[in-house]
């Protein structure tokens, strides 16, 4: 017996001009879904991945997600561009820069001085938190005002945590609070959202081999892999391909999940 075919979804992606967002967007098309490419600044980056994208139908769309009129112009451009949203997936997360110097979105509080780390934290927490927040409440509405495709659920909501939502992140406290925060969204929302058909999940990887993580190719990079006992960190490959499996129709019993995905990295 032949199995049926799933029809094609359309797929929102934030931050998918690079990383693991990108990563997703190619695992969606190679499945035959129709992608929106969410970039902020990278606008030729974006280019390139849509590109790249097997299968038709694709699209990219530029906004700051801080800005919470620029996510309902997002969440409209997507609706435009797929006719209906069936997933979503928060993948963007900003490291914000510090004036104090070190490495790229440090701000230790012993080292960081009192209006950085204000800006830093009202910066981390609108782009990574409320931005997701918005933007959810924006496809979540339309997934419950516009039915589905047949054989298609309500919809599936992926967000993208980080292992150091528990682990602590005592050089980056804004990133690491921030996806505490979106951990206890994607919970809240999952019970919210039941009643409609729409599950939600979060994955919360460990270190991940993309262009931010410049810690990988100095002198501390075989620490890191080491925290793994299998002695490297995961690739944009694998956590698309997570991503891609929390948001396959038959998932929806993961809803409220929050998946570790860090290699046995760390246990809670």
């Amino acid at each position: 017996m032949s199995r049926t075919k799933t029809p094609s979804r359309g797929i929102l992606i934030t931050g998918a001009s690079r990383g693991i967002g990108a990563a997703a967007a190619r695992a969606f098309a190679k499945k035959g879904d129709r992608v929106v490419v969410h970039f902020h600044q990278q606008q030729q980056r974006a280019a390139e991945v849509l590109e790249r994208l097997d299968g038709t139908g694709h699209t990219i769309a530029a906004a700051d997600l801080a800005d919470a009129s620029q996510v309902a112009e997002l969440a409209a451009t997507a609706v435009a561009a797929l006719g209906r949203v069936d997933v979503l997936v928060n993948a963007a997360a900003l490291l914000a820069e510090s004036s104090t110097g070190g490495r790229r979105g440090d701000h230790p509080l012993e080292h960081t001085a009192y209006a950085d780390w204000v800006e830093i934290w009202q910066r981390t927490l609108a782009a990574n938190l409320l931005g997701p927040a918005n933007l959810t409440w924006q496809i979540a509405r339309h997934m419950i005002e516009v039915k589905p495709a047949d054989g298609i659920p309500a919809g599936r909501i992926v967000n993208v945590g980080s292992r150091g939502a528990y682990r602590g992140e005592p050089e980056v406290p804004a990133y690491g609070a921030s996806k505490a925060g979106l951990h206890a969204f994607g919970q809240s929302l999952a019970l919210a959202l039941a009643p409609h058909g729409i599950a939600v999940t979060t994955i919360a990887p460990g270190f991940v081999a993309t262009d931010r993580a410049a810690a990988l190719n100095g002198p501390e990079g075989a620490a890191v892999r080491a925290q793994s006992p299998f002695d490297r960190v995961a690739t944009p490959h694998e956590v698309a391909a997570a991503i891609v499996a929390l948001a396959d129709p038959l998932a929806e019993w993961a809803s409220g999940a929050v998946l570790d995905f860090n290699g046995a990295s760390h246990l809670r």
